[in-house]
């Protein structure tokens, strides 16, 4: 007989269950199955290419990601997890907003088919927030944007059209570096 579990949640601020499921359920099954969430993507089912990162946001340790294919509901029950889904917001009108991220993607085309990016925009997300809680040298950034984004797998290699959105938004946003800048940054890399 097959070990079920009740799974609750907290999923881009809304609470969610008790749900009745099957403990070994991965966390992309439920996102995408149960919660109608189809932003995370399964892309090799192994946890290495990273296209299903979604973030955990733990009290008192901060935010961090996980591959969700390979992340069980039984890890997850109880936490509050962001995903794609999450990272834009509305405005007064109800229109979205891009988050700060996700506009710079846009600004540097950092896409193509664009199936690596909710993975991509969730690890660039918890970089930010860490970096806003711990500044870094702004002659290091370089470095922190290949050690957050050196997981992700982007078939189209958009590689370094991501890592330059990131690094530029990084140094374009006060408070998330220390020191100066030895070279100008352009816009488009």
């Amino acid at each position: 007989m097959q070990q079920r579990i009740q799974f609750s949640a907290t999923i881009n601020g809304q609470k969610t269950g008790p749900h009745d499921l099957p403990q070994d359920l991965m966390m992309i099954e439920f996102l995408q199955e149960y919660q109608g969430l189809t932003g995370t993507r399964l892309g090799c089912g192994q946890g290495v290419c990273r296209a299903c990162t979604v973030i955990v946001d733990e009290p008192g340790k901060g935010s961090h990601t996980v591959p969700a294919c390979v992340t069980g509901v039984s890890w997850l029950n109880g936490k509050s997890i962001r995903t794609i889904e999450g990272a834009a917001s509305t405005d007064d009108k109800g229109q979205p907003v891009a988050s700060a991220v996700q506009q710079a993607f846009l600004e540097h085309f950092s896409f193509q088919c664009g199936y690596c990016t909710p993975g991509f925009v969730n690890s660039a997300t918890v970089l930010m927030e860490q970096l806003r809680a711990q500044p870094v040298a702004a002659n290091a950034v370089e470095e922190v944007v290949e050690a957050a984004l050196d997981k992700h797998i982007c078939r189209c290699t958009g590689y370094v059209r991501y890592y330059h959105a990131v690094r530029d938004l990084i140094l374009a946003t006060p408070g998330l570096t220390m020191g100066q800048r030895t070279r100008e940054v352009s816009r488009h890399g």
